[in-house]
Order: structure tokens, then C-alpha cells, then sequence
């Protein structure tokens, strides 16, 4: 039986296969998703990228978190609590020499209060869904993140923006609604936030 991979769709490590274990909850960004998402990276940062650092609370296989690091992010902090996918996200890691990614074991909640360092520019939530992730998380999340730093969510249900955010773009993927807010924005919202179905 073939093993289950899925690829990095842009930049330095474009092509590159990432192997996808088996556990619970295990649910990989699709290719056309991440695609889309950094669309409106590049939209919203201008194609800037290099001086960007990057939080993925929910790592998982790394597909959000690579796909960073790939498009030319100065730092990407992953976040796992599985053993086993804590030790693929290593290996790959490694085998990219990938220096601007750093990998931490945990609980989400425990990392989010142990970050009092530098803020990062976006934060990525792709937790196991039904759990009540993001509920839990909401009122953390600006303690991580810069002014106007971007926040983008993936969830069974379409999302509002809480006190605080603005919702730039949402779309949905099947059964799959992400979403990209911005923290205490002070600039208009550029356009009508898009929520438009794409097929994958």
C-alpha cells in the first residue's frame, strides 16, 4: 500500500513529499488550501516573507509550517504533542536543513504561556476538530502576536472575528472553513472578505 504523503506546493522545497503518519485527528492542510492561504500571505505582506516569524500551534505533519519556512520566513516555531509526529517533523527538518525551524513538544496552551519573547507576524490553528481548540485559545492569542499580526484559523464551521480581529478572507474546502483575521487592525479591510468554496 502506498504511503500517504502530501507535497509542499511553493518556494525553496517545493515538490517535497511529507509523510503522513497515522493518528487521531491527523488531518493534513490540502495542497489547493495552502496554496490559497499564501496567496493572501503574499497579498497582505506585500510579498514580503524574509522578515516574517511564524507560529504553528498544531503542527501535525508540518505541511502549514514547511510551506512557511519554504516561501523564505525568517522563523517557524512548531508546536506538537504527538511523540511520533514530533519526531517526523525532526526528521524532515533535518533532512531540509531547515535552521529556521524550531520544533517544541506540548500542549498548546502550555507553549502559549511560556512565549513572552519576540511576537510573531502570523499564528496558525489547525487543531483536531470538536475539541473546543479554539474557544479555548481565542483570549491567548494576542499575547503572541504583533500589532496587526495575521491569525489564521482552520475549523468545521465558519468563524466570526471575536473583539480585537478583523476577518480578511475565509473560504471553505469541502467540509473545512479557513479563515485569515488580522489583530487589532488599524487599516481598512481591503476588499469584502472572499467566501467562495473552492474544490479540491
Amino acid at each position: 500500500m502506498k504511503k500517504h504523503v502530501v507535497r509542499i506546493v511553493g518556494g525553496d522545497y517545493r515538490k517535497t513529499p511529507i509523510p503522513v503518519i497515522d493518528a487521531a485527528g491527523l488531518r493534513p492542510t490540502p495542497d489547493r488550501v495552502r496554496e490559497t492561504l499564501f496567496n493572501w500571505l503574499h497579498h497582505f505582506w506585500g510579498g514580503e516573507f524574509s522578515d516574517k516569524r511564524v507560529l504553528d500551534l498544531f503542527a501535525g505533519t508540518g505541511a502549514l509550517g514547511f510551506e512557511a519556512a519554504s516561501r523564505g520566513v525568517a522563523h517557524v516555531q512548531m508546536v506538537e504533542s504527538h511523540p511520533p509526529a514530533i519526531a517526523a517533523l525532526r526528521a524532515l527538518r533535518n533532512r531540509l536543513g531547515a535552521l529556521q525551524v524550531r520544533i517544541h513538544a506540548g500542549d498548546a496552551r502550555q507553549i502559549l504561556e511560556r512565549l513572552n519573547d519576540t511576537p510573531f507576524d502570523l499564528v496558525m490553528l489547525d487543531p483536531p476538530f470538536g475539541q473546543g481548540w479554539i474557544e479555548a485559545l481565542w483570549s491567548r492569542i494576542p499575547s503572541v502576536l504583533s500589532p496587526d499580526g495575521l491569525l489564521y484559523i482552520e475549523s468545521e464551521a465558519s468563524l466570526e472575528a471575536p473583539d480585537g480581529f478583523e476577518l480578511l478572507r475565509r473560504s471553505r474546502a469541502g467540509h473545512v472553513h479557513f479563515h485569515l483575521f488580522r489583530f487589532a487592525a488599524t487599516q481598512k479591510t481591503d476588499n469584502n472578505p472572499m467566501d467562495t468554496p473552492i474544490s479540491i
